[in-house]
């Protein structure tokens, strides 16, 4: 990844790579971006023989930047590195997908690593009055493991202690830039290897398969019960989207935690689209949907196949 950083950024175009908000939870830091940097071409990851690369928004993240003049907004979407787009080029990550679909407007505000405090901060940060839905996209395979590194953050504390609590993060964009640029240099200086190595720790997490179990904590409830008051304060319908892993469909998988989310769900009256009964074990081979039958991603199938289960869903 270095290395087609070092070699596209000599034509004279303003290229990034994208550098995850939880590459910044330790340490101490002015402000904790949500974002990546805005208005490059932003070099992500590679797993179904290509590098994907996107054009950032004005605030870092992988929209075309004119989604954000719109009007009336049908789509939003908070998540991980699946809604984020890895490791497909627009327009087949699930955000642009929905926007083919209802030939309406759609912001993706997903990026790679987020965990359930990070995703409801950015609503926060970065929710408009004019949206009409709001998409949750959870992932199976590490949301949970996200969520006890980020509640270790005091920054992210604040927003679940303080509901005034702002870091103005539209207004400080200039400061992310600089911040993740000033990542990328440090750690290309290290070594040149060092920061493909930063890089796929953190942008590719997700396809890793969690050393343990984790059942949902206390915090989770509290938040997605949140983000349901804030989405009925915005006059926005709230949907909460569940993506199964590969893990799942490869060997004996403990479904515990997938039962008490659900049952969370419920609870909160909160509607549940189950992409993994929805989608994938609608299919005789599942695996087909992740990059050469493994672990990873999704593919452009994967996506496409997700993005309009939402949108069936939605619409019926």
């Amino acid at each position: 990844k270095i290395e087609i950083y070092n070699d596209l950024k000599k034509d004279g175009k303003n290229y990034s790579i994208s550098i995850p908000p939880a590459a910044f939870l330790k340490g101490n830091i002015e402000i904790l971006p949500f974002s990546g940097i805005s208005n490059s071409k932003t070099i992500f990851c590679k797993e179904n023989g290509y590098y994907a690369i996107y054009d950032s928004d004005r605030y870092g993240f992988n929209n075309p930047d004119e989604e954000w003049d719109n009007k009336n907004i049908e789509y939003l979407l908070v998540g991980d590195s699946f809604t984020q787009g890895a490791c497909v080029n627009r327009p087949n990550d699930i955000g642009s997908v929905l926007r083919t679909l209802s030939k309406k407007s759609v912001l993706n505000l997903g990026y790679a690593s987020n965990g359930p405090l990070i995703e409801y901060s950015v609503l926060r940060e970065y929710l408009n009055t004019n949206i009409k839905n709001i998409l949750w996209i959870y992932y199976e395979g590490n949301d949970l493991h996200n969520l006890e590194n980020e509640l270790g953050n005091n920054i992210l504390l604040k927003y679940l202690q303080d509901l005034n609590f702002s870091q103005n993060l539209k207004y400080k964009q200039n400061l992310i830039d600089n911040a993740l640029r000033k990542k990328i240099i440090i750690e290309e200086k290290k070594s040149k290897f060092k920061l493909s190595e930063f890089i796929k720790f953190y942008n590719l997490r997700s396809k890793i398969i969690p050393p343990r179990s984790l059942m949902p904590r206390p915090e989770l409830k509290k938040i997605l019960s949140l983000t349901k008051t804030l989405s009925e304060k915005n006059n926005s319908n709230f949907f909460f989207i569940y993506l199964p892993t590969y893990d799942r469909y490869n060997s004996n998988f403990n479904e515990a935690s997938y039962i008490e989310i659900k049952k969370i769900l419920k609870d909160l009256k909160i509607p549940l689209i189950d992409i993994h009964k929805g989608v994938f074990e609608t299919e005789k081979n599942p695996k087909k949907l992740f990059p050469f039958e493994r672990q990873g991603h999704y593919t452009v199938e994967g996506y496409e196949k997700t993005a309009k289960k939402i949108y069936n869903f939605i619409n019926k």
